[in-house]
């Protein structure tokens, strides 16, 4: 597949990023600032967020073929995955990201970083003009020059979320049927999608 050769991030850079422990982490850390009236708001997002990732994570079985794909991989690659706690996509799809990397065998690492925190790295991976997310760019190891790029959301998703938008459904409803789609696809299609991305880096 056609790929940049420019690194997308130095070392120094990508060693700012957190694991997903630290993300987790940081969650958590947010949630205990209550007392932070700029963040009230989103406290309760952050909460949903973290009561998915809680129920979501320990349920992620990689498909039998993407288990496979992920074996057939020669070569070291990081996933660079710009991310929210608050953000409502991210809880359905992070811990997906992260349990196909760790059944990877070390051929995958993720780094997550906080995307308000990063506009210039979100900013090169805009959706329709937005910094949409999760998003997630994977780099060779060596070079951390891009390989490939998926995000913000499963294609039928995205599809669901863009005519929910035209149609200006108001958010509590949009939230409600684009989390309802995701509870019947069970993480298949982010894991067939994903399947896809694997077998184009093996």
């Amino acid at each position: 597949m056609p790929t940049a050769t420019a690194p997308v991030l130095t070392a120094d850079q990508l060693a700012t990023g957190l694991t997903y422990a630290a993300y987790r982490q940081h969650i958590t850390d947010v949630l205990a600032q209550d007392s932070d009236p700029q963040l009230a708001k989103m406290l309760p997002h952050y909460q949903e967020g973290e009561a998915r990732m809680n129920a979501l994570a320990p349920t992620v079985a990689v498909l039998p073929e993407l288990q496979a794909a992920l074996q057939r991989l020669t070569q070291q690659y990081v996933w660079v995955i710009i991310t929210e706690g608050w953000c409502g996509d991210a809880a359905q799809i992070v811990p997906v990201l992260e349990a196909v990397a760790q059944a990877s065998n070390g051929h995958l690492t993720t780094r997550y970083f906080l995307r308000d925190a990063n506009p210039d790295l979100i900013d090169r991976y805009l959706t329709n003009g937005g910094r949409a997310i999760p998003m997630t760019a994977v780099l060779h190891a060596d070079s951390l020059a891009e390989a490939a790029v998926w995000g913000p959301r499963p294609a039928p998703a995205q599809t669901l979320f863009q005519s929910l938008k035209a149609a200006q459904t108001p958010f509590p409803e949009l939230a409600a049927q684009l989390h309802g789609w995701y509870a019947q696809d069970a993480t298949r299609t982010t894991q067939h999608e994903l399947l896809v991305l694997v077998q184009k880096l093996a």
